[in-house]
């Protein structure tokens, strides 16, 4: 069987730009991404795109309508596809047994079953989710997925040890090869490949924990965290990726991951490696709690009515995906407290701004978040009359605003607090500043401003 149609379900973070990349590398190859979600598919079909990455734009314009199509007609696809990839969102249970830690299969079961009821004649099957049909994990971190897909440092591939499975195998290798060096195509059975992908998001969050862990101790010592790292990280065995010290990751894939590594490993009956993965994920949550803490107790240990901006809502720059946000913990803790917000992205739209912070999850009181929450579409707004500002996300914007401007424009004693270490704190301090990071004592301005006005000299 050869190739000629794809179909891909679900048109979320994964199915869309792989599929996009995958039509722009094999034009030869009739693409096809099709979700429920008409509101979704009627997106991916106009100029503005559901989510935002660099360069998908670009891709999906020179695709669109040649080899690469987007609908809601399901069925048709499913029968006329050569070869089905199964892109749904696997979340974290919510509840039943493995809840808070086993990934919610519906989803997957779902159009698993679809397809066995609309399919006719051979079908090759690849799950692209992060869950053991072939396995064909995804290795994309959001902000440079099509980079990752154009030059992936590998494509895993997983199939079954019989004359079938290779076959299919040897299928799906054919379509990667279009742009992907055979040398890098790896494969694998079906289980090697679902822990290859646990293991590595589960290794990555390892590093950003440990270093986050060692930011404390550098806030106890005096010692300079970006110093400590650009130290370990010139070891060749170790490395400099992945060693920023921050306020603490984010993102669908993180955390997920690792809480369904926990799930296996308490299931399979081995306690203490649930323990060690659990603890990347403990240490992620305590640094969030200490940089809110921090936050807080420098504002006189009080944020009840003030007015405070964060600027950045998504998990990281590059990307509108705010799932698992730092930013969510931080505003959630300040709007338990009594603060007012003023809210800067320059890719996260407004509703999913209040959808985060007024999910059940997070709050019993929707009402009272959304009168406390003001979301502005310009940062120097975001902060005029604000006693703080918070950076929770790296956005490149934000190391060029004009600080001066913005300073001037702000209660006193103005604060800042760089939760990504990424602006020129000495000169923020010279500004005049009260300023707060990461990992790191800071030096105290002198006070020669009058407290609670913004023009007093």
């Amino acid at each position: 069987m050869v190739i000629k149609k794809i179909c891909c379900i679900g048109a979320g973070y994964v199915g869309g730009p792989t599929c996009s990349v995958m039509a722009l590398k094999c034009p030869h190859i009739t693409v096809t991404v099709v979700d429920k979600s008409k509101d979704r598919i009627a997106q991916w079909n106009s100029d503005k795109l559901p989510i935002y990455e660099p360069g998908l734009d670009e891709v999906v314009a020179e695709c669109r309508g040649r080899n690469l199509f987007f609908s809601t007609d399901i069925e048709t696809a499913i029968k006329e596809a050569d070869l089905i990839f199964i892109s749904v969102n696997t979340p974290t249970k919510t509840f039943g047994n493995g809840k808070g830690r086993a990934a919610d299969l519906k989803y997957v079961e779902g159009a698993a079953r679809m397809i066995a009821e609309m399919a006719s004649g051979d079908k090759i099957v690849v799950e692209k989710s992060t869950v053991p049909i072939l396995s064909n994990p995804e290795f994309l971190a959001e902000g440079t997925a099509i980079d990752d897909l154009l030059k992936a440092d590998r494509v895993l591939i997983g199939g079954e040890d019989t004359p079938e499975g290779h076959a299919a195998v040897e299928k799906l290798c054919w379509v990667y090869e279009h742009w992907i060096s055979r040398c890098n195509i790896i494969t694998t059975n079906t289980w090697s490949s679902e822990l290859s992908k646990l293991a590595a998001n589960a290794f990555l969050a390892q590093r950003i924990s440990s270093i986050n862990s060692l930011s404390a101790v550098c806030e106890a010592t005096g010692a300079d965290i970006s110093e400590v790292a650009r130290a370990v990280g010139l070891d060749s065995r170790i490395g400099s990726k992945f060693l920023q010290a921050s306020v603490g990751f984010g993102g669908s894939c993180f955390q997920k991951d690792i809480l369904n590594l926990v799930y296996i490993c308490e299931c399979l009956n081995l306690p203490e490696v649930a323990a060690y993965w659990q603890q990347v994920i403990d240490m992620n949550e305590y640094q969030k709690s200490r940089f809110s803490a921090k936050v807080i107790e420098s504002l006189f240990n009080t944020v009840s009515d003030k007015q405070i901006t964060i600027l950045g809502f998504a998990f990281k720059k590059d990307t509108g995906d705010t799932r698992e946000s730092p930013a969510i913990h931080v505003a959630t803790t300040l709007l338990d407290e009594g603060a007012k917000l003023h809210i800067y992205d320059p890719k996260v739209e407004p509703s999913q701004i209040i959808d985060d912070l007024t999910h059940l999850s997070v709050t019993e009181e929707p009402e009272n978040v959304k009168n406390s929450v003001t979301i502005h579409s310009d940062p120097y707004a975001a902060t005029m009359g604000t006693h703080a500002i918070i950076l929770c996300t790296e956005w490149d914007e934000f190391v060029m605003l004009d600080y001066e401007r913005i300073y001037k424009g702000m209660m006193k004693p103005a604060h800042i607090f760089d939760g990504r270490k990424i602006l020129d704190h000495d000169r923020l301090i010279k500004i005049g500043f009260q300023v707060q990071t990461i990992g790191k004592r800071l030096a105290r301005p002198l006070l020669t401003r009058m407290w609670g006005s913004p023009h007093q000299a």
